[in-house]
């Protein structure tokens, strides 16, 4: 039977400032990618979504991102690539006190926002994160968006990776997620998501928008955690994956 992973970006209020709908969004994916202090979450929230992912047998990873909270860490900033390697390892670090604190642990890390559109076709940033991984501990799992950079970096430092897709996300042909600025760069209708998802496992690829397949294993599929849509989304995934015989199971447990 095929196994695939779903995950979500949550932890991403801020103090009084409340994001996304994690409670919800928790019951429908194995894997938590939870925000880490620098785009969004703090100690207090970082502790509560860690310990909502232990009790419902979900695995937890460390979302680093630049130090940008005005920008919900969606503005890229040019950085020496040693200064990006110490703040993901911070990143990690901290997380992963929290999440010892509450009786579970860090498993995988998966860059935010830009750091993350950055390292897709930078390679020195994307080696930066690998090595930055590494030095924390080289079992973490390396979530890298599928066809990028990062795949490559990980597996050069020995990482297990987890190839991402997105259940909430169109695709330009050159295999890049497309950029904000453009209407169709954000997928809301869960029956888009459901066959955008199915499509991907089906042909063991990337389809653009304009259908152009990219051949690329995927193991793991984010739904976004801000999106106003985003439980409404996953939700559907879930059932049509159960649907269709398709397993699904923390990033841990796929066996790398």
């Amino acid at each position: 039977m095929t196994t695939v992973n779903l995950n979500a970006d949550i932890g991403e209020s801020y103090g009084v400032f409340h994001i996304g709908n994690d409670e919800e969004m928790i019951r429908f994916v194995q894997s938590a990618s939870i925000a880490c202090g620098f785009h969004a979450g703090d100690p207090s929230t970082m502790a509560q979504t860690a310990r909502a992912a232990k009790d419902h047998g979900v695995s937890v990873g460390a979302h680093p991102s630049f130090d940008d909270l005005l920008g919900f860490g969606r503005r890229e900033i040019r950085m020496n690539t040693r200064d990006v390697e110490y703040l993901v390892a911070y990143q990690i670090g901290a997380l992963s006190a929290i999440a010892t604190a509450v009786g579970t642990a860090v498993t995988h890390v998966k860059p935010h926002g830009a750091l993350s559109n950055m390292a897709e076709t930078d390679a020195e940033y994307a080696a930066a994160i690998a090595r930055a991984i590494k030095s924390v501990d080289r079992d973490l799992i390396f979530v890298a968006i599928a066809c990028s950079e990062m795949v490559k970096a990980g597996h050069k430092e020995g990482l297990r990776v987890a190839e991402e897709a997105f259940c909430d996300r169109t695709y330009d042909d050159s295999g890049k997620i497309t950029s904000r600025r453009f209407a169709d760069a954000v997928i809301r209708d869960p029956r888009v998501a459901v066959q955008q998802v199915l499509s991907f496992i089906s042909e063991g690829a990337i389809i653009t928008r304009t259908g152009k397949r990219i051949s690329t294993p995927i193991r793991t599929f984010c739904r976004h955690g801000d999106e106003p849509t985003g439980v409404e989304v996953v939700r559907a995934v879930r059932e049509s994956l159960a649907k269709q015989g398709i397993g699904a199971a923390p990033l841990p447990q796929l066996g790398f």
